[in-house]
């Protein structure tokens, strides 16, 4: 935690060198006048146009790398590492990265929707570039010779008789910043020593060799320990508390009462969870039945009310062929993260500090100083890697929770940590979803008309207001939710992915968004793309059957971005599919997307084995091919693919929520199962399309369409009976046997 003890972290625009004052950033001039610049820059840099914001030197010649994305166990850290040691020419090693801090580095909003490369990766590259060109420029000038003819060793420059400068020698003094340009210096295109290489992942010894790697871990001097005590139910409504018997506990030093939110804090964590257990029986509540229980989801779906938005209406409806329909649906869904959520918070002279595994630490911010009604200065967040993610889990409430808390007790840094029971039934749920989709196919089997809607509650009420966490729903005077809204095309929400990448004379796409619903939802890892990927490639299996062609064939003859249809036909070639043999019980599934209709392509073969009398699904084998732009670490897109597979397999094949008219019984791993070692496939081949120089295109969000679609196709085959309701579970797929 030394590194992020705020009394050792400097402000944004300031660095304080080790062992000194000075202060060090850049005062160098740029080519082009302020008005020659241009409006939009690329990246982040349009939020963070200043390079010392990106980039900064200190007196000991160390160069630190800022980001305002968080490290989430998608390997961001050692892929902006690579490509800030790219462009600078240093070594990675040698390089200092520090990631999400409101006290430090840029605003970049959340680390969401695969924007880690587009935006930090693409800003860092620029500014690293840029800060790079200047000194040499700068060192050539001090040193009186041609820039051409400088050596650059890591950090330092050299001449041919064997003079030297240094980058925090050239920067010495100087307290202005450089605002950036749009271009990348020149660069040899075949200079490409730190990317498109596999460099070893700079977080993981530490959590192969159980240091302090996780929120998780942390342990602060004088930390103090709290724990929550949830309503049973959303609606819940207290009827009476007796704290007195509590509060005598051994080890209790406070009981947090306001509203519905209950808390204590004791002096060690076991004291805390069982003072909690006594503070939730001490507590009497009136459950309403408030939730549709026994009824059939997709009509649940369906009956809550909704804002029709047509997204894509080309051409002309009503063309004549044959007609095909299809209803699909997804449950509602868990983050369900291995570790739950936990936040470390404290009130010092006026000021909070928080440590936190949210993936917006900015937008956090300014929720938690809303909720404590203190100037947003007043509040610092630092990310700390949470063990488990993607998406809008417990990350930010637990974090409210922490701060409500150290109001309550300052002076000492308090820690919260939910219980499973808190994680499963309190996070933000991924929404259950409906698609309905019909085609119209011609004589020849072409795609002559689509139709296609789906249904979704709110998949982004991710903080930013305070209504947006937990705690402040729950308190005397309650923060009321902000109105949810879709986010709009070409990103989406609810309809992200509904638009099909497929050529198609004549498409409409309707988006029904919900802004409430049963539960409180928000982003699971790609969002709506999840469930809408699966409808539409599950739908173009069914069209290629109907027109008697085969899968893959059916999609190329429907595509016509030349880099879809490499990442078609070479899915397919490294599977084998041409000469697939089928046997007995097994079954090979395609599937495609574009992430977002303008992230990574991404194409899925794989193959199955059914056991229609257990009910269970083995994944024998799996092929992706990726195309994300520019790769710069090959094993880091191969582990976000391999990842989001397996994810992906576990969402398919397992996952739902389950719930009776009073509460959320999914509240253990035995109510919510997620794939085990022995559901993970045998083998699993990623194979890449690197094209260096093309703008990066995020992968983390890729595969989870894909995946779902691709293994419910290999079910079909495999089987011979289709499946349109997820999940694909031994309950489910024993019903297909009778």
């Amino acid at each position: 935690m030394t590194a992020n003890d705020p009394t050792t972290r400097p402000g944004r625009r300031r660095f304080l060198a080790g062992g000194g004052a000075l202060t060090l950033s850049f005062a160098l001039p740029l080519r082009a006048a302020p008005d020659a610049l241009p409006d939009a820059l690329p990246g982040s840099l349009e939020r963070e146009p200043w390079l010392d914001a990106w980039i900064r030197v200190g007196a000991d010649n160390r160069v630190t790398v800022f980001t305002g994305k968080v490290e989430l166990g998608q390997g961001i850290k050692t892929a902006l590492l690579q490509v800030a040691a790219h462009e600078l020419q240093i070594d990675p090693g040698r390089l200092v990265l520090e990631t999400a801090d409101t006290a430090r580095s840029p605003d970049e909003g959340y680390t969401a929707g695969s924007h880690s490369m587009q935006d930090s990766a693409t800003a860092i590259r620029h500014a690293a570039a840029q800060v790079r060109a200047l000194l040499h420029e700068r060192a050539a000038a001090r040193l009186k010779v041609p820039a051409a003819t400088l050596v650059q060793d890591n950090s330092v420059f050299r001449t041919p008789d064997g003079r030297r400068v240094s980058f925090s020698e050239l920067v010495a003094g100087s307290d202005q910043h450089v605002r950036a340009a749009n271009a990348l210096p020149p660069r040899s295109p075949e200079a490409r020593r730190h990317i498109g290489v596999t460099l070893p992942r700079v977080d993981i010894p530490g959590k192969l060799k159980g240091y302090v790697a996780y929120v998780q871990d942390l342990r602060l001097p004088g930390m103090m320990h709290g724990r929550v005590v949830r309503p049973p139910s959303p609606h819940a409504r207290l009827l009476g508390l007796d704290k007195a018997a509590v509060a005598r506990l051994p080890g209790v030093l406070e009981i947090v009462h306001d509203g519905r939110f209950l808390a204590v804090i004791a002096d060690e964590e076991y004291r805390a969870v069982k003072a909690a257990r006594a503070l939730a029986r001490a507590a009497r509540w009136e459950v309403p039945a408030s939730l549709p229980a026994g009824r059939d989801l997709a009509a649940t779906v369906r009956s809550l009310p909704s804002t029709p938005q047509q997204v894509l209406a080309q051409g002309k409806p009503g063309a004549s062929g044959r007609r095909v329909r299809a209803s699909y649906t997804r449950p509602f869904q868990l983050h369900a993260s291995i570790g739950p959520s936990c936040a470390i918070a404290l009130l010092e002279e006026g000021r909070y500090t928080v440590w936190t595994h949210s993936q917006g630490v900015f937008p956090l911010r300014g929720a938690l100083a809303e909720l404590l009604g203190a100037p947003v200065e007043a509040v610092r967040c630092i990310h700390a890697e949470g063990s488990g993610c993607y998406g809008h889990n417990g990350a930010d409430d637990v974090a409210a929770d922490a701060v409500l808390m150290a109001r309550a007790f300052p002076g000492l840094p308090i820690r919260v940590q939910w219980m499973r029971e808190d994680e499963h039934a309190w996070e933000p749920f991924g929404p259950a979803m409906v698609a309905d989709v019909a085609a119209t196919l011609d004589a020849a089997g072409a795609i002559v008309d689509w139709q296609y809607e789906v249904w979704s509650q709110p998949h982004n009420t991710r903080p930013g207001k305070a209504g947006n966490l937990l705690a402040a729903t729950l308190l005397a005077k309650p923060f009321a939710p902000p109105t949810p809204t879709p986010i709009p095309q070409p990103q989406g929400s609810g309809d992200r992915n509904a638009i099909p990448y497929y050529v198609l004379p004549n498409a409409r796409v309707t988006h029904r968004f919900q802004p409430a619903g049963p539960f409180r939802t928000s982003a699971l890892r790609s969002l709506g793309a999840y469930c809408n990927v699966f409808a539409i490639e599950s739908f173009m299996d069914e069209l290629a059957h109907a027109a008697g062609l085969d899968p893959v064939a059916f999609r190329l003859r429907h595509l016509a971005d030349p880099r879809a249809i490499e990442v078609v036909k070479l899915a397919a070639a490294k599977f084998g599919w041409n000469g697939y043999r089928k046997t007995a019980r097994r079954g090979r599934g395609f599937a495609f997307a574009r992430y977002k209709n303008l992230a990574a392509f991404c194409a899925i073969a794989l193959e199955v084995e059914v056991a229609l009398d257990t009910g269970f699904v083995r994944i024998v084998r799996a092929d992706a091919a990726v195309d994300c732009g520019e790769v710069v670490s090959p094993d880091g897109v191969r582990n976000q693919i391999e990842g989001g597979i397996i994810q992906s397999s576990s969402w398919t094949l397992l996952e739902q929520v389950r719930f009776d008219a009073g509460q959320v019984l999914s509240q253990d791993w035995a109510g919510y199962p997620i794939l085990r070692f022995n559901g993970v496939p045998d083998r699993v081949s990623v194979h890449l399309v690197d094209r260096p120089g093309q703008p990066f295109l995020g992968t983390g969000e890729a595969a989870q369409g894909p995946a779902a679609a691709a293994l419910a196709n290999a079910v079909a085959d495999a089987c011979g009976k289709r499946v349109r309701d997820l999940p694909l579970n031994r309950e489910r797929m024993r019903r297909l046997a009778t």
